[in-house]
């Protein structure tokens, strides 16, 4: 029989992990998190992680993997997602990684960007320019790529 910690038995916490990982791939850290909140002690949260990991039902490169492709797809920039993978216990140089590995293409996804939230109108003077610049650099993106992309007349993916 499976030792008891505080009422719930490690069995458990495995249990809730399985059924949180059926919904979503969730990053390690966060289902510690998760579990712990659920009243299961750092020690059977680590146990269970260990054994979700020996198994690859948990894997935090596959979450990173979900998360960057789903962030891009939202319209997201890199500075957006690395600092998201960070707060998932994943560190810079593995997000980046993971980022570079997708093979975004920066200028169209700006463009897609800019089309979603102000049509294809072009900027009318500079400070709809900058409005929209600003608007692109909270999103993540890079200073460079945005002045470049605002700085053009069109917004056609063939620039």
């Amino acid at each position: 029989m499976a030792r008891k910690v505080g009422g719930k038995t490690p069995g458990d916490a495995y249990e809730k992990a399985i059924a949180l990982l059926a919904r979503r791939e969730h990053s390690s850290r966060e289902l510690k998190t998760k579990l712990a909140r659920r009243g299961f002690d750092a020690g059977v949260n680590s146990a269970t992680l260990e054994r979700l990991q020996s198994k690859d039902f948990q894997n935090d490169a596959r979450f990173g993997q979900m998360l960057v492709r789903s962030r891009l797809e939202g319209g997201y920039g890199a500075r957006w997602i690395v600092a998201e993978l960070r707060t998932h216990g994943i560190d810079e140089q593995a997000a980046r990684a993971l980022i570079d590995a997708a093979e975004p293409d920066w200028p169209a996804l700006i463009r897609r960007q800019l089309r979603r939230r102000y049509g294809a109108k072009r900027a009318a003077d500079f400070a709809e320019r900058r409005k929209r610049a600003a608007f692109l650099l909270r999103r993540g993106f890079d200073a460079a790529t945005v002045s470049s992309i605002t700085r053009t007349d069109s917004l056609d993916d063939s620039d």
